[in-house]
């Protein structure tokens, strides 16, 4: 898949103002992730994460009011989200989350690729972290039911459409801690493809490991 050249700073529809707060959150993500590195989250504090970035404390808890959100927070949501709602309307659902997803996978590939590792390894070994990850997840469902919504037709608030939505963000949101637990050593964007294979098929069959089957 070729990554796309947009980035969040390029749309044509931001003003300089819009991007100029992109880059300022930008650089505090820079700041704390680089921090993080160095001397682990707990020893990670607003006030070295503000000094590095140089910006105020009361900037950084103005962008971010929690340290944990400056770890889960990342610039793509306005370009997936353009991604989802440009995409033809009677494609298949499946496909269109493979788009997507492929799409803010090469993007984060290509661009933070140890800013992804390092964020999901925080979220299996920090709960803080976990909690504050699930919390946003719930958030960007409502916004991916909101654009399926469009493309169905469906009320947004539909029993339907929530659970859909839950249920692929849900989904989705065990690929990134089973990577982390298993060292980063495989190809996320198999992993997500595999996610996505169980959400639209089923779970796969055939017998647990070490039982033969019934004569």
């Amino acid at each position: 898949m070729q990554v796309p050249r947009t980035t969040p700073t390029d749309l044509p529809h931001l003003g300089l103002r819009e991007r100029k707060k992109i880059k300022t959150r930008r650089a505090i993500r820079t700041a704390a992730y680089a921090l993080i590195k160095q001397q682990g989250y707990d020893a990670t504090t607003i006030e070295q994460i503000a000094d590095r970035a140089e910006v105020s404390p009361s900037t950084v808890f103005r962008y971010f009011p929690t340290k944990e959100d400056i770890v889960v927070t990342d610039e793509w949501e306005p370009v997936l989200t353009a991604e989802l709602r440009a995409r033809p309307g009677d494609e298949p659902w499946a496909d269109v989350l493979r788009h997507v997803m492929g799409t803010a996978l090469e993007l984060s590939l290509a661009q933070e690729p140890e800013v992804l590792r390092l964020r999901t390894r925080l979220a299996v070994e920090v709960p803080a972290v976990r909690a504050r990850l699930r919390e946003s997840t719930a958030a960007t469902g409502r916004l991916l039911r909101e654009a399926l919504a469009e493309r169905s037709g469906l009320d947004p608030g539909s029993l339907e459409l929530r659970v859909f939505a839950m249920s692929v963000m849900g989904g989705l949101m065990e690929v990134f801690p089973y990577w982390a637990e298993t060292g980063h050593r495989d190809d996320l964007r198999d992993l997500v493809d595999r996610a996505l294979d169980v959400m639209e098929h089923g779970l796969p069959s055939g017998e647990p490991e070490g039982r033969s089957p019934s004569p």
